[in-house]
């Protein structure tokens, strides 16, 4: 409702009555209207990505040896009953309505990586943009399990998105060197955000990663 009214005069009971309506409207809009989507962190523009992916240290990757998804502690409490799946699958759907525990009833997800839209939450993955492996070989294996949670669990960084399940576990634990999304209109945006994630990090690029990502972020 824009709230504007005629400026006419008019008896003072007509303007209590509509003012009164118009509350009531307003009110009844503020129940019912879907809420405003919130939307995955805007990763650094592809010139930023250049100059971040020639900073990071370039080092063959490390052994897996010792690695465990344990170590990444990984969906953890964000608000109430809401842990970071429930959180970024809110954040990443549209329309979407939650139980009192939190988990997505009903909703719909459309997937960056391939473009399918989806209308049941166990259809969705939440992808960690630099997997956890992967990161574990380029740096984590060192950090305390503190600082392992906090990169699982990540939304201030474009590291966790909302995408079809089956595509995620075709990445695997594959950098962009061994495997980019179906879709080659995101490509530019997934370089930017691995390039974003590794920096923030401090975590290193082995050649053929740092290849592949100069390769999409010069086309950009």
């Amino acid at each position: 409702m824009s709230g504007i009214y005629a400026r006419r005069s008019r008896p003072v009971g007509r303007i209590a009555v509509t003012a009164a309506s118009a509350a009531l409207l307003a009110a009844t809009a503020v129940l019912t209207a879907p809420a405003a989507q919130a939307a995955p962190p805007t990763p650094i523009s592809a010139s930023t990505a250049r100059s971040y992916l020639g900073q990071l240290t370039v080092s063959t990757e490390g052994s897996s040896s010792g690695y465990s998804r344990d170590k990444f502690p990984h969906w953890i409490t964000q608000s109430g009953s809401c842990d970071t799946r429930e959180t970024v699958l809110k954040r990443d759907g549209s329309n979407v309505s939650q139980d009192s525990s939190c988990a997505a009833t009903s909703g719909s997800w459309k997937s960056p990586y391939d473009g399918a839209t989806w209308t049941a939450a166990s259809d969705i993955d939440i992808d960690h943009m630099v997997p956890l492996a992967e990161a574990w070989g380029s740096g984590a294996s060192g950090w305390s399990t503190a600082q392992r949670q906090a990169f699982a669990n990540d939304l201030s960084r474009p590291q966790l998105l909302a995408v079809t399940d089956n595509v995620n576990q075709s990445k695997s634990d594959r950098d962009p060197a061994e495997w980019m999304p179906p879709s080659s209109s995101y490509h530019c945006t997934y370089a930017r955000m691995w390039v974003h994630v590794k920096h923030y990090y401090n975590l290193s690029v082995d050649s053929a990663e740092k290849s592949k990502l100069q390769s999409v972020l010069n086309g950009c």
